[in-house]
């Protein structure tokens, strides 16, 4: 078996090399993964720093690609057709692995041969340092966060992998089809839910979906993501994201997705007030806000 480590890339020159070198130093050999970077028409030094790279490191197979139609699901696509692994892992190009990473994703599907797929926990690193209003909620939107603990378990009906740190073995894809490309990021737009799509179509086939305590992802995360023209545009795109996601498959489950946001909204509050009365108020109102920036993205015509 073979794994293929796709980085789809956007601009992120500066995060690139060090996270080559962690792929690099895992404990893996090298004959049993390859690395797919897919370049969605980056501006910066992205090239020169992968050269630099394939100088230090020429050991380790590493292919290139140069995807001319922006968007993460084009650049994700585009991994799903040049790798050769039957397992795919796709790496966010902001971050770190640990040294036991692609092990423990090669050992999980070696064994367990009927898993469709696998992800494991995001950690965030502050390139600052964390703001007194995040809260574990906001921590799992602003950054990525996702730890469920030191054992193997499958992933809840409702929950799923994050898309910087998941693995899926390739014919998932034949089964499923592709990432849809009017999802996802498109250059500097805050969109998403490609990955929240497949992952829906492989539970509707009843497609099994692990979490993979040992396959660590360490997210990097700059100033600007921190500050509030950023979290309004994310909090706003994730809204419209499910409204576009939703309305794809049908008018009905975008009703049963705006239930939903009555209910969430109803948690909501819930938090809002437990972290008022415990003398939190700027995780509350940051909660709030979040609610709030969702919920018109969803409505937005």
């Amino acid at each position: 078996m073979k794994l293929s480590v796709i980085i789809c890339t956007y601009n992120r020159a500066k995060y690139l090399y060090n996270l080559l070198k962690s792929i690099a130093q895992n404990t893996l050999g090298k004959n049993n993964f390859e690395v797919l970077l897919i370049d969605n028409n980056s501006n910066d030094n992205t090239i020169s720093v992968l050269e630099q790279f394939k100088t230090d490191f020429p050991e380790m197979e590493i292919r290139y690609f140069f995807e001319n139609r922006q968007g993460l699901s084009f650049a994700r696509n585009r991994g799903i057709k040049e790798a050769t692994g039957e397992v795919l892992v796709y790496v966010d190009d902001d971050a770190l692995v640990n040294k036991e990473y692609l092990q423990s994703y090669f050992d999980f599907f070696q064994k367990n041969t009927t898993a469709c797929a696998a992800g494991g926990p995001i950690i965030p690193i502050y390139e600052t340092k964390e703001p007194k209003w995040m809260s574990f909620f906001t921590k799992q939107l602003l950054t990525a966060y996702l730890y469920k603990g030191e054992k193997v378990k499958t992933f809840r009906q409702s929950e799923f992998p994050g898309g910087g740190n998941a693995a899926y073995r390739k014919c998932v894809f034949e089964k499923v089809g592709l990432f849809n490309t009017q999802l996802g990021r498109k250059g500097e737009s805050l969109s998403g839910a490609e990955e929240k799509d497949i992952f829906d179509k492989m539970r509707s086939l009843k497609m099994s979906v692990f979490y993979l305590p040992q396959s660590i992802l360490y997210h990097l995360i700059p100033q600007r993501k921190l500050e509030q023209d950023y979290f309004n545009n994310l909090t706003c795109s994730i809204g419209k994201s499910e409204q576009m996601r939703t309305l794809n498959i049908s008018k009905g489950k975008y009703a049963k997705r705006l239930i939903a946001e009555c209910v969430k909204w109803a948690a909501t509050l819930f938090l809002f007030c437990g972290y008022m009365l415990t003398f939190a108020p700027q995780k509350g109102w940051k909660l709030l806000l979040f609610r709030y920036n969702v919920t018109k993205g969803l409505l937005k015509k």
